[in-house]
């Protein structure tokens, strides 16, 4: 095995760096920037992107995320500059199964998404399992082999990948761990992650999850369509929401080790798996702006009303990602992190609503002001298009007898992935995942206050 450390030509952190490991750490900060990282001196090409010659003998490969002809803004490639070209990294592919883990479209006739559903967080197999083999998907929308809409999943993992490397061929993946940490280790270099924090992993990256607790759980969003990208802020302006800044790329780091590894494939809904005699995580170098990044959801500043009522949900986008329709996503990610709540003469939780777009949130972390009870860290609801929901009957009454005094939201973090495409729910999430069958309840105690005066009946219950 060959050690590797990292050096780059754009800004790392450096209090987060080990030098002369086989899977240095470092970040490169900002979001969508064309960076440049080697783990050894001069391992990158000056000037051009495939010389006759690579240094080291390396391979130049590029791996693009965008037609050749899009848009520049839209432009997504890394050269990759590696021991073996990826034509190495697979062999004779043997299809298997992975029964948990479902793509869309997967309608299943016995099962109804019509109705708001909420879950409990999913307990974890008595069996070993990891990052892939424990994923359990709980709605699929859209078409994967159109590439459009999105899947949503709960990660369980109790086992690290030790010799075994996969990649999706049908969209990236944003993971959002909510117990337990863990290591990505990837083509472009290492991810540390913690809850709290985020990641996403591009369509088509070789990678591996290293389980650093013991056990880990989380959600993932896999994303069929356009990848992610910020948000337009409109009239906020410049600032706030997620910023470019807080986003984290990691530095190269390479495995030179020839041992027997296996590389599973997920494409139009299938898997694949490959038999190799080598570590397919060679890169020594690269440059380009399609690669992994990370970034801390306690950085997001959020914004809002300091007069009265308060603005869509949509302030609280992280990253969004379009359709050709302007306006209207194939994916928001939306969180509800602790905020000051300082409006006057308003009912500041979420308000009574219909929405077009479908909406699959999960808890990270501590209570959801809108429904104080039942809604567990690591549970899951869904509330599909055109479905009513809002607080439930004590959020309510707590929230219209309030005083005006600001409040400041602590100890929460919620997130949502909310898409344009109805969400369809898996056998899995109704027949094994932890249903509320009383969920709908909440709501059971919402009486009516009108009473033909003015002032409507407030009365405690």
């Amino acid at each position: 095995m060959n050690d590797s450390s990292a050096n780059t030509n754009a800004k790392a952190d450096p209090d987060n760096r080990r030098l002369g490991t086989a899977t240095a750490q470092g970040y490169m900060p900002g979001f969508g920037n064309d960076f440049e990282t080697e783990a050894l001196p001069g391992a990158l090409p000056v000037g051009r992107n495939s010389p006759r010659r690579c240094p080291y003998g390396l391979y130049a490969e590029q791996l693009s995320g965008s037609p050749f002809t899009a848009p520049h803004a839209t432009l997504e490639r890394s050269w990759l500059y590696r021991i073996r070209p990826s034509v190495k990294h697979v062999g004779r592919f043997a299809k298997i199964e992975m029964p948990f883990w479902k793509s869309a479209p997967n309608i299943v006739p016995d099962v109804v998404s019509l109705g708001q559903y909420r879950w409990d967080p999913t307990p974890f197999p008595k069996q070993d399992v990891t990052f892939v083999t424990g994923m359990r998907t709980m709605t699929t929308a859209g078409d994967v082999r159109t590439q459009v809409g999105m899947a949503a999943h709960v990660y369980l993992a109790n086992a690290s990948m030790q010799d075994e490397f996969f990649y999706n061929a049908d969209g990236e993946l944003l993971i959002v761990p909510q117990h337990g940490r863990l290591s990505i280790h990837t083509e472009f270099g290492k991810i540390d992650l913690e809850p709290l924090e985020v990641c996403v992993l591009p369509r088509g990256m070789v990678f591996k999850v290293d389980v650093v607790d013991g056990e880990a759980r989380g959600f993932v969003c896999e994303n069929y369509g356009a990848k992610f990208t910020l948000p337009g802020r409109g009239p906020i302006g410049a600032n706030c929401l997620a910023n470019p800044r807080d986003f984290k790329t990691p530095v190269a780091s390479f495995e030179d080790r020839d041992d027997a590894c296996t590389v599973t494939i997920k494409w139009c809904g299938e898997f694949h798996r490959s038999e190799i005699d080598h570590s397919p995580l060679d890169v020594v170098a690269w440059h380009g702006n399609y690669a992994p990044y990370k970034y801390d959801l306690r950085h997001f500043a959020a914004v809002g009303s300091i007069t009265f009522d308060h603005p869509d949900p949509s302030i609280f986008t992280v990253l969004t990602a379009p359709t050709a329709e302007e306006g209207t996503a194939n994916i928001d990610f939306v969180i509800f992190p602790p905020r000051w709540l300082p409006q006057a003469n308003t009912f500041r939780p979420p308000w009574y609503h219909k929405n077009i777009m479908s909406e699959l949130m999960g808890n990270i972390h501590g209570q959801y002001d809108a429904k104080a009870e039942g809604f567990l860290p690591g549970g899951i609801s869904l509330h599909n298009c055109m479905l009513p929901h809002g607080p439930d009957n004590d959020a309510f009454v707590k929230a219209s007898n309030s005083s005006d005094e600001p409040v400041y939201l602590d100890n929460t973090m919620s997130f949502m992935f909310e898409t344009r495409f109805p969400q369809m729910v898996t056998d899995f999430a109704a027949n094994e995942a932890l249903l509320q069958d009383d969920y709908v309840d909440c709501w059971k105690g919402l009486k009516k206050r009108f009473d033909g005066t003015p002032d409507g009946d407030w009365s405690e219950k």
